[in-house]
Order: C-alpha cells, then sequence, then structure tokens
C-alpha cells in the first residue's frame, strides 16, 4: 500500500462499537468517546460521510449518548454480529454507498473488531487510517500490539489530531476556525 494523506474529498468517518456495555469496559474509554466525539465534529464540518456499527446491540446496548448525540442526522448504522464488520452480509455495499476509498476508523476493542475490519478493508482495496487515541482495548498492551499490527499491515495509525489536520489541510480556513476550540481545551 502506498502512503497516502487523508482527504476529506475522499474519505468516510466509521465508528465501530462505541456501545454501553462495551466501552467503560476498555483503558482510558473517556478519552477514546471525547476523540470519536471530535472526529465526528470533524465529519460534520467538513462534510466527511460518518457511519457507525453496532455489535448486538440488544445484549450490547446501544452507541453511548456522549457519541451518539453528536451524530448527524444522516449518519449511517449498521448492525453486526461479525467480529470484522467486512464479513457482515451487506457491510461492503454499505461502505460504497459512497463513492470513497479512504476510511478513518474509531472504535473498540482495537485487538479484534478494529483490527479484522481494518485487515479486511486493506483487502479489499480501501487506504485505511485509524485514530488510535480513538480506539482502545480492555488490556492497553492488546491495544498496543493491535495498533502495530494495522500500521505494519498499511494501515496509517496516527492520533486524531493528526487526522483531523490532514482533512484540513491549511490554517485560516472556516473549517479551521471551527475545528480550534476542540483542540485548545
Amino acid at each position: 500500500m502506498q502512503p497516502f494523506r487523508i482527504d476529506p474529498e475522499k474519505v468516510q468517518l466509521l465508528l465501530i462499537d462505541l456501545q454501553e456495555k462495551m466501552l467503560p469496559a476498555v483503558s482510558d474509554w473517556e478519552r477514546v468517546a471525547r476523540n470519536a466525539g471530535i472526529l465526528i465534529e470533524a465529519g460534520k464540518i467538513m462534510d466527511v460521510p460518518i457511519k457507525y456499527t453496532e455489535h448486538y446491540s440488544r445484549g450490547l446496548g446501544g452507541t453511548v449518548s456522549t457519541v451518539a448525540e453528536r451524530m448527524p442526522a444522516d449518519a449511517g448504522s449498521f448492525e453486526k454480529i461479525h467480529f470484522s464488520c467486512c464479513n457482515e452480509a451487506g457491510f461492503e455495499e454499505f461502505l460504497r454507498e459512497e463513492d470513497r476509498d479512504q476510511v478513518v476508523l474509531s472504535g473498540v476493542e482495537s485487538h479484534i473488531c478494529v483490527l479484522g475490519t481494518v485487515m479486511d478493508l486493506l483487502e479489499i482495496g480501501y487506504r485505511v487510517a485509524v485514530a488510535a487515541d480513538a480506539c482502545s482495548s480492555r488490556n492497553p498492551d492488546h491495544h498496543r500490539m493491535a495498533c502495530e499490527a494495522m500500521a505494519s499491515a498499511g494501515a496509517l495509525v496516527v492520533p486524531m489530531e493528526t487526522v483531523v489536520y490532514q482533512m484540513l489541510k491549511r490554517a485560516g480556513t472556516e473549517q479551521f476556525k471551527a475545528m480550534l476550540p476542540f483542540f485548545k481545551a
């Protein structure tokens, strides 16, 4: 996979399983929810399509309210039971609704659903970026190892702030000014 820069005209955001019974179980979950929320705000400001999954929501609950309340009304949702989103019937078509070849991921758990989805997305030709500080696992070592594996496989594994600044491309724009309050705290 050739190196790439995240382009707001080519990317879509995918949030994986940030659910009521999943997120509080992972390491540093408040940071994950906050950073996922900032990614959502950036997506809204830059007209980046936003999609999210819920893994067996009947048992694991819906998306946590701190994330769900930031979702735009047109965010696409997808229910799944497979660990890799791509193994779920209809998921590839769900992603291809947007004519974009880049996907930025946030979610849990890094070493299970996020890693599996990243590997499968790379295999089917997507350019993939992972906002590492908007992902987590119950065990921090598992998160670290998953990030290393995703990077080795060809994903761009970077902080959420890097994702946003690559999409912004430059300072001085209205989009840049709209995002500044999220980084001044």
